[in-house]
Order: structure tokens, then C-alpha cells, then sequence
């Protein structure tokens, strides 16, 4: 088989105006005819259930065979012209590159040296008030990061030094290696993709660019957060390998029981306690809030234990908006435990006076208990 030129519809033995089940078929004979199971050992039939296979791939996908029948195989290199005329054959040495762009990073994805590895992103919880949480604040947290060394200023080599291309890779960060007629890219194994070697790692960070260091950092919370609100710190998190880009810290947060309020998104909620006597004839209490004011909460004369009041815009601020939510307040009407003669004495005159239209849903109970025992 040559290795000069080869076209890919020369491969598979079909014409360039051939349908997609014509091209199957073909790719299938041939397939079975140079498959490695088929022929132990030979590395001529291996080679050519390779190329075949890269063919097909080709062939079988519409726009890149509309791209290959425009520009050839130059139309999976890196750095094509466009424009140019159709027809061109690759020198099958350059197989590898349009092998890795069909089948992708598998390859190493693409010619030139590897990309700056960003540093990792870290984590932080945060526990806060629920005070806290309603004003919000501006907290100083310590956290250990892989910082960049100041030493060599991220650079990983020793100060008054530089790194040098590699001499392995020439500086493009990779190297081929002839497997048959297919040319595979790996990552150089002298610099690691860098392009590039110290003579003279940083003693400091040994050649990483970073080091371990305990940061100091402010974190401004807003209103308005709540369990599991997100803060994001853009390049706060762990420096990346040799003056690489750093990651991102975030700071999750995590907001205590308060001891009177509970909440809802926006809503604070509370049960109140109150005196029977202010439930039948109506009463005005005071709820302290959490902004530093007394609400007043209109007690309605009849009120039953378990009802809920709601004052509009008492609540919690709304995160990175206007306004707040509201504040509810869930009525517990409690009887007196401790009585002296003279309350009981007006009790039992009261009792006396009672008609049974004080108190309409335990008359109705009891009359519908009646009624049912009865029938």
C-alpha cells in the first residue's frame, strides 16, 4: 500500500458520488477482510483496517465528508487556508493529525503545546446568625491555599533564571511517535506539555510556582442570604502549576437557629403566647424584630389559639433586591395554671352567664356528637 497518497474514497474502493449505503457496504467487506482477528500477526492487514476505519469515519458523516470533498485532507488540519480547491491528497505521514481530529482529545486534541492548568477551586462553610444573615456583614476568614510563591513569582525557577525551550519537543509541548502508517501525538514526557524545562527549579515551591500559605480574606455577606447561598471569590482559590491561573473560592453558607424566629425564604415565622382573656377581648402586642424595631401585632377580640397574623415587610430582606418579606405570627392562647379565689369566683359567675353563643364551635361539636349518637 502506498503511502504517498492516499484518497479516501480510494480506500474503500467507491466513487466520490457514492450514497451512504454504498459506502457501508464497502467499508463492511473490507473491514472483515483486514480485520486483525482475521490476520494474526500482520501488520500490513492492521495498518489497513486502520486507514479504512479513519476513511469510513470520514465518509459516513456528512459534513466532514462535505469538508473533506472541498478541501481534502487539509480540511482536518490545524491552520487550514480556506479557499482553496478540492481534490488536494495528504502525504499519509500526516494521517495522525486528521486521526486525532475525528476521534478528538483521545489524541491530545490539537497541535501546539498544553494549556495552563487553572488552579483547583476551594471550599469554604461559613457559619453565620441569623442576625447576620438580615444585616449582613463583612467577615474575616483564614483559609490554607497552594498560593503563588514569592520567591520565584510563580514562575517555578530560580530567581535570576528562566525556563528554556525543551529540547526533547522543540518547544510545541509534544511528540509523534510512528505507529504504522498512523502518526500519534503525545504529551512530551521531558517538560510534560509545557514546551518548556527549568535548569534551575525555585528551592522554595521545588519548581511548582506555588506553595502552601494561610490567607487572610475578607467576605462581604449580604441580606438576605440564606442556607446554602453561594459567595463566590474569583481567583482566591488554589494558585495554579507555574504561574497558571488561580481557581475560584467559594464560601457556602450556613445560617443558625435563632431562638425565638424561624424562616421561610423571606418569612419570618413565631408563636406567640397570649392570656384567654386577651384572645376573647382583644389585645395589641409588641414583637421585637430582628432590624432593631417593635412591630405591633392587632390582637382581634375572638381570636383562637392557632391562628396566624401577618405583618407586611417585617421579614427578611430579599437577597440582591428590594424590599422584605413578612413577619407571621401564629397565635397560642393559654389557659391559666394558677388561679386565686377571687378569679375563680368571677369564673364561675361568668359560667353562669354563658348561653352557649360564646363559643359556636364547641357548641356545634357537641351538638353534632349528639345528633350522631342519638340517630
Amino acid at each position: 500500500m502506498s503511502s504517498t497518497e492516499v484518497d479516501f474514497y480510494e480506500l474503500l474502493g467507491v466513487e466520490r458520488t457514492a450514497d451512504g449505503a454504498t459506502i457501508k457496504s464497502a467499508y463492511r467487506k473490507l473491514a472483515m477482510k483486514y480485520h486483525p482477528d482475521r490476520n494474526p500477526g500482520c501488520a500490513d492487514s492492521e495498518a489497513r483496517f486502520k486507514a479504512i476505519s479513519v476513511a469510513y469515519d470520514c465518509l459516513k458523516d456528512p459534513q466532514k465528508r462535505a469538508a473533506y470533498d472541498q478541501y481534502g485532507h487539509e480540511a482536518f488540519t490545524q491552520g487550514m487556508a480556506g479557499g482553496r480547491g478540492g481534490g488536494q491528497h495528504a502525504d499519509f505521514g500526516d494521517l495522525g493529525d486528521i486521526f486525532e481530529t475525528i476521534f478528538g482529545s483521545a489524541f491530545g486534541g490539537g497541535a501546539g503545546r498544553a494549556r495552563p492548568r487553572r488552579g483547583a477551586d476551594l471550599r469554604y462553610d461559613m457559619q453565620i446568625s441569623l442576625d447576620d444573615a438580615f444585616h449582613g456583614k463583612n467577615s474575616e476568614i483564614e483559609v490554607e491555599v497552594a498560593a503563588s510563591c514569592d520567591t520565584c513569582e510563580g514562575t517555578g525557577a530560580t530567581p535570576g533564571t528562566s525556563a528554556k525551550r525543551c529540547g526533547t519537543c522543540g518547544g510545541h509541548g509534544k511528540v509523534r511517535a510512528q505507529q504504522g502508517l498512523f502518526v500519534i501525538e503525545r504529551p512530551c514526557p521531558a517538560c510534560h506539555g509545557r514546551g518548556e524545562v527549568l535548569e534551575s527549579p525555585c528551592a522554595d515551591c521545588r519548581g511548582e510556582g506555588r506553595v502552601d500559605k494561610l490567607s487572610k480574606l475578607t467576605v462581604e455577606i449580604p441580606p438576605g442570604v440564606d442556607n446554602g447561598t453561594r459567595i463566590r471569590l474569583t481567583g482566591k482559590g488554589e494558585a495554579g502549576p507555574h504561574g497558571s491561573p488561580a481557581g475560584d473560592l467559594y464560601i457556602f453558607i450556613h445560617v443558625q437557629q435563632h431562638p425565638v424566629f424561624q424562616r421561610e425564604g423571606t418569612t419570618l415565622a413565631t408563636r406567640v403566647p397570649i392570656s384567654f382573656t386577651a384572645a376573647a377581648l382583644g389585645d395589641t402586642i409588641e414583637i421585637p424584630g430582628l432590624d432593631g424595631k417593635s412591630h405591633e401585632i392587632d390582637i382581634p377580640a375572638g381570636i383562637q389559639s392557632g391562628h396566624q397574623l401577618r405583618k407586611r415587610g417585617a421579614g427578611m430582606p430579599v437577597l440582591q433586591g428590594r424590599g422584605r418579606g413578612d413577619l407571621v405570627v401564629e397565635v397560642v392562647v393559654e389557659t391559666p395554671t394558677k388561679l386565686t379565689g377571687r378569679q375563680k369566683e368571677l369564673l364561675a359567675e361568668f359560667r353562669e352567664t354563658e348561653t352557649g353563643e360564646e363559643c359556636p364551635e364547641s357548641r356545634g361539636f357537641f351538638d353534632r356528637l349528639k345528633d350522631a349518637f342519638s340517630s
